[in-house]
């Protein structure tokens, strides 16, 4: 039962590195608008609504599609001080607590308020306030819940290998990440995703 919830959390963990390795690359297509943009108003003296809108689109997307994938390589905030000088237990314990208390509840907050306020925007057709923005504002939206999405699953498959160290047999702890007491970053076993 033990290896067979694990192999479920490495699926979690997979999928939410897919999207986030993908999504890095979204990073091109920001630095391209922007780069247009600059070069439009400074050389050309021409300002486009849409390609500014198009640049924090693009950078909500960049940043809600990788949270996932932050959170599981140990690249959100924690403090260090604290945290590494701690026995593995107790930082699995912190972070059980963690997941239970503030991750997983906030991803769910977020997903069922969000939903109403992307289908609303969808249901109206809302676009920009601007006439020259862009249309379509409910992609956006969307996207906020795809990214929180993303993160619960990334707080779920944690909370699923923290459970077995904590509460699973004492054979299969090696092989949650928290018995070397790096609880910041899971090491999937293929990195090439």
């Amino acid at each position: 039962m033990g290896r067979r919830v694990l192999y479920i959390a490495h699926g979690m963990e997979r999928l939410v590195t897919v999207v986030g390795r993908l999504s890095g690359w979204l990073m091109l297509a920001l630095m391209a608008v922007i780069v247009i943009d600059v070069l439009l108003r400074r050389w050309f003296v021409i300002g486009s609504t849409a390609l500014q809108e198009l640049e924090w689109h693009l950078h909500g997307a960049l940043f809600l599609l990788t949270l996932g994938y932050a959170y599981l390589r140990g690249a959100h905030v924690r403090i260090e001080l604290i945290h590494e000088r701690l026995a593995p237990r107790k930082k699995a314990w912190i972070e059980f607590g963690g997941l239970l208390l503030a991750l997983l509840p906030y991803c769910i907050a977020i997903m069922w308020f969000g939903s109403d306020y992307a289908a609303r925007a969808f249901i109206i057709g809302e676009s920009s306030p601007s006439p020259a923005g862009l249309p379509s504002r409910w992609i956006i939206k969307s996207i906020l819940l795809i990214g929180f999405a993303l993160l619960g699953l990334a707080g779920l498959a944690r909370l699923i290998r923290v459970s077995v160290f904590l509460f699973g047999p004492p054979e299969l702890a090696n092989d949650t990440g928290f018995a070397s007491g790096d609880v910041g970053e899971i090491r999937l076993e293929d990195n090439r995703t």
